[in-house]
């Protein structure tokens, strides 16, 4: 069987792979312009996908595909920010984090021509706060959108400020702010990933996942459950090592239990950055149960595809191009079945 694969970059391109069997090749890409690092579908046209450009003056694109799979860029505005680093699709609304300007804005789109309906954003939240890293935290960073489908809100993590903000509708219809969760000062939330009643949040600066109770109301009182370290043997504080990605597949027919899996970036292990993969039974901290190395360097993007989420798909920003991992052990481990190193600087990836 052969899957398409659409990856976004730190080029000026984003690329269509196939893969099937154990091979992965590199079928076609299109030029779009500076870092266009993170993509997402049109939830009701996966032929349609949107992509931020991470620049000073950030750019939002659109991208359709044919039946070939080539993509043309057919819209395009600005982001509302500087350096949009992560954009969902909720109905006919692009929410984009963008990350230096600290903010989170809203674009109306739609899934037939011209696809992007406004120049500019329609709204704009602009974050305030900060943290004591000097180096990462002067200001707010939106760092993720996140739509979570079970409670209709999205969830935006602030590397800068160390917080996970809750946005739901308003009575006029707009994104607003309805609540937040605070971490530990100096952890640096990036990603987030909920499961059964619990935010799970990846902090970059300290290579750890928090754990919290996640209520359906914004306002309910939340409750901190424990962190852990992202890696076995974490080495001390400062170093150079930066979680990425959290991702906590569905359970399904093939694969019944949940885990939760997180990249490791730059660790100095010859082997390459690692995939930390968790069981989540037990009510308390998720226990690391295996890291698997990949031969990738600065493992930033992965995500799950494939019948049942068997396989997954990684990224090496600066080394390794791109492999795709099987889940074995019901989900415990993984086991490299593909690769293609002359993919250059991937950061993200959609299953078509």
């Amino acid at each position: 069987m052969s899957f398409t694969i659409i990856g976004s970059s730190y080029t000026n391109d984003v690329y269509t792979y196939s893969f099937e069997g154990d091979s992965l090749a590199l079928i076609s890409s299109v030029e779009v312009g500076f870092h266009p690092s993170w993509i997402a579908f049109h939830p009701e046209d996966r032929s349609l996908i949107f992509a931020g450009l991470e620049q000073d003056e950030g750019k939002i694109v659109a991208i359709k595909y044919d039946a070939e799979l080539k993509g043309t860029v057919v819209a395009e505005s600005s982001s509302g920010g500087k350096d949009p680093c992560s954009v969902v699709v909720v109905n006919d609304e692009l929410l984009i984090a963008n990350y230096s300007s600290g903010s989170i804005s809203t674009l109306p789109v739609s899934q037939n021509a011209p696809y992007i309906l406004a120049d500019t954003p329609i709204s704009t939240i602009t974050l305030s706060g900060s943290g004591p890293n000097q180096e990462r935290q002067l200001s707010p960073h939106t760092h993720q959108v996140i739509y979570i489908d079970e409670y209709n809100e999205i969830l935006v993590p602030d590397l800068g400020g160390d917080r996970v903000y809750r946005l739901k509708k308003d009575a006029k219809g707009t994104w607003s702010i309805a609540g937040h969760i605070d971490h530990e000062a100096g952890s640096g939330p990036r990603h987030v990933a909920v499961h059964d009643g619990y935010l799970y949040t990846l902090l970059e600066l300290k290579s750890s996942i928090a754990k919290h109770s996640f209520p359906r109301s914004p306002t309910s009182d939340v409750k901190f459950i424990a962190k852990t370290p992202t890696m076995y043997n974490p080495p001390p504080l400062p170093n150079d090592m930066l979680a990425a990605e959290i991702l906590i597949p569905k359970p399904n027919a093939t694969f019944t239990t949940p885990y939760v899996y997180v990249s490791n970036r730059n660790h100095p292990s010859p082997e390459g950055d690692s995939v930390a993969i968790f069981s989540i039974e037990k009510p308390d901290a998720p226990e690391l149960i295996a890291e698997v190395r990949t031969g990738l360097r600065h493992l930033r993007g992965m995500e799950f595809g494939g019948p049942d989420d068997m396989y997954l798909c990684a990224g090496g920003l600066y080394a390794g191009g791109v492999r795709i991992f099987e889940r074995t052990e019901g989900g415990r481990n993984l086991k490299l079945v593909a690769q293609n190193s002359s993919i250059k600087s991937p950061t993200g990836f959609l299953w078509v």
